[in-house]
Parts: structure tokens; C-alpha cells; sequence
């Protein structure tokens, strides 16, 4: 009798809370408390929602998650350790997580937890599922496909180009992959007229 298939679940397509964009709405500035709560939304509409609670008031901040798992609540706190950046310019934000004390960026939601990755077992990046012919024909062809994704950026509604009349560092930033990626096309282009001449 054949086996049957197993599917790993993918971290890229589950609920993440990333470190970074607490940083960048400024809930991690010092002595504040900040109830708010956090929305995913996939083509415009709303596919989840749960409750923060970020508290920098205590000598060992960390944010409290309030929310339902298959109409279960669930309520938990996650510390939040910062260490000196080795480049010397500010500090750098972790959450500590409550399951393995792991340090990290990115929680995962997975069986009803945000947790750290390795808190959970069988769950892998997408880019480990594929196989190695499929990974050997990205990286020909790649950027074609990544060439898309990036005018998709550009010309996404409220994408800004310029702040104060200077270009915008992820302006900057697409405009050379798109330049790279456009290099690469005409040298492949070039080889195979060589190749096939």
C-alpha cells in the first residue's frame, strides 16, 4: 500500500509577529504603555486579528497576547531583551520565547502558539520543500520571475518614491535589483547568441 503524502507546514505562510515592525511603529520606545491590536490581511481583506499590550515601563519589557485559537482564549506574556549592537549604533530587540527561551526575531504562530521555530517540529521554509532541480532552475531563471515581483512593489498604490524631494531607501534599494537583474538578462542573452551562433 503507497505511503501517504505528508505535508510540512511552512513557516512563509503562517501568522508571524516580526520584531522589526514593533521597532519601526515605535511600541518599543521606553516608559510607555501601548494597547493596540495587530491585523493581517491578504488582497485587502482582514484574515486575522489579535490583541497587543507592549509595556516598556518595567526593567524586563514585554508584550502580552490576547487572542482566540479555534474559539479558545488565549492570553500570554513574551519578554523582551535588548542587546548593544556590534556596529555601535542603538540596540538590537529580541523576544524571548516562553516555550524554548530562545532568542528571536520572529514569532510563529503554529498548534495555537507564537513561538520561536524551533519550538515546533515537522515545519520547514518553502525553499526546503522544493526540489533540487526546481532550486537549480531558480537560480537561472529567478530573477525573472523576481523582476515581476519587484515592478509589482513599484507600482503598488501608496508606494512612495521620494520623501523631501530625495529618493526613498527602498526606492533605491528595488531600483538596483531591477538594474542587476536586467545586467543578468542581457549577459545570459549575449551567451546564448554566442552559444548558438
Amino acid at each position: 500500500m503507497p505511503k501517504f503524502a505528508t505535508f510540512p507546514t511552512l513557516y512563509d505562510s503562517v501568522l508571524k509577529i516580526p520584531m522589526s515592525k514593533l521597532v519601526s511603529w515605535g511600541y518599543l520606545k521606553p516608559d510607555q504603555i501601548i494597547s493596540t491590536n495587530m491585523v493581517w490581511s491578504r488582497n485587502g481583506n482582514k484574515t486575522a486579528e489579535i490583541g497587543i499590550l507592549v509595556d516598556t515601563t518595567y526593567e524586563n519589557p514585554f508584550i502580552e497576547l490576547n487572542y482566540k485559537y479555534n474559539g479558545e482564549p488565549r492570553q500570554y506574556r513574551i519578554r523582551i531583551v535588548s542587546i548593544n549592537s556590534n556596529l555601535g549604533k542603538g540596540k538590537i530587540y529580541y523576544f524571548v520565547c516562553p516555550h524554548t527561551n530562545r532568542l528571536c526575531r520572529n514569532l510563529y504562530l503554529i498548534s495555537g502558539y507564537f513561538y520561536h521555530r524551533r519550538a515546533f517540529r515537522g515545519c520547514m521554509y518553502e525553499c526546503q520543500t522544493q526540489s533540487k532541480k526546481y532550486r537549480s532552475m531558480s537560480s537561472l531563471f529567478g530573477s525573472y520571475f523576481e523582476s515581476d515581483s519587484i515592478y509589482e512593489q513599484l507600482y503598488k498604490k501608496n508606494f512612495k518614491k521620494t520623501y523631501a524631494g530625495k529618493p526613498t531607501k527602498r526606492y533605491l534599494k528595488l531600483s538596483e535589483k531591477l538594474e542587476r537583474i536586467e545586467r543578468s538578462s542581457k549577459t545570459y542573452a549575449e551567451f546564448e547568441r554566442l552559444l548558438y551562433k
